[in-house]
């Protein structure tokens, strides 16, 4: 009797996203296959909760996230967030300071559980809606848990930036990229993909030898280290090709949905 996976954990962007944004139908359609025999099926990623409303609507509104790589929990179906673990006012600020003294020029953001706010030298370019992020200054930008914090200096490669960033950061946070433009982000130590995924394993009962999870980032591997099977998408980071067990067909070629398929053939 073939065993299938009791959870499915996949990355969005660069591994299930494709580079013109969309997620393919044939992808969708993957996932609800894999769904109907059983499997748990939970979206991991970096984006925050307020970009996730489309992204649910993809999968018919059902099932979990894990959004703010692995700070908060969130609810497909209701579209709320269920569960956070965020860093505190005194650590982001303390954070903060570190990566300005030792990276000159470095803007600061924060993302919340219900919002977002940063510095003046931020640079909001990642997504759209990001261009008009509020900056009230330090005392408010630090003043309140942030679920993520952020810094991009765009005179610098994200892993160039990580490179600088965790030797300050060490003890504080927990920092990573998803290889957006000069950006790096950081959450509460102990907070990981991997983290969040595995509490909400152990809620269903379910091990890290029976999860599948699919990634391309510095911000997955805790995750793809964890996990029973991991795959890396044939785009992905070199760390994160060198770390998985499987390489498979890049984000644009639909490789999750190609090894879904064969998977729950």
């Amino acid at each position: 009797m073939r065993t299938f996976p009791l959870l499915l954990a996949s990355d969005l962007d660069g591994t299930i996203i494709r580079s013109d944004g969309t997620i393919s139908p044939r992808t969708v359609a993957a996932f609800a296959r894999a769904e109907d025999a059983g499997a748990r099926i939970v979206l991991v990623t970096g984006r925050p909760p307020r970009v996730m409303a489309p992204i649910a609507a993809t999968f018919g509104n059902r099932g979990m996230a894990i959004c703010s790589n692995g700070a908060l929990t969130y609810d497909m179906r209701s579209g709320t967030v269920t569960a956070g673990r965020l860093i505190a006012p005194s650590t982001l600020a303390r954070a903060a300071r570190a990566l300005r003294a030792a990276i000159p020029g470095i803007g600061i953001a924060v993302e919340y559980p219900d919002g977002r706010a940063a510095d003046d030298v931020f640079e909001a370019i990642t997504f759209s809606v990001d261009t008009a992020i509020p900056r009230p200054g330090d005392a408010v930008l630090f003043g309140r848990p942030g679920a993520k914090l952020l810094g991009r200096h765009l005179g610098y490669s994200p892993d160039e930036l990580l490179a600088l960033a965790v030797p300050v950061l060490d003890g504080l946070v927990s920092v990573s990229h998803s290889n957006a433009k000069g950006l790096i982000e950081a959450a509460a130590v102990g907070v990981s993909k991997a983290t969040a995924v595995a509490s909400l394993a152990a809620l269903y009962g379910i091990g890290p030898a029976s999860v599948v999870a699919f990634g391309d980032m510095p911000n997955d591997l805790p995750l793809l280290s964890w996990a029973g099977t991991s795959c890396a998408v044939a785009n992905a980071h070199p760390d994160v090709l060198a770390a998985a067990t499987h390489v498979i067909g890049s984000n644009d070629a639909d490789g999750v949905a190609d090894f879904l398929e064969d998977l729950f053939r």
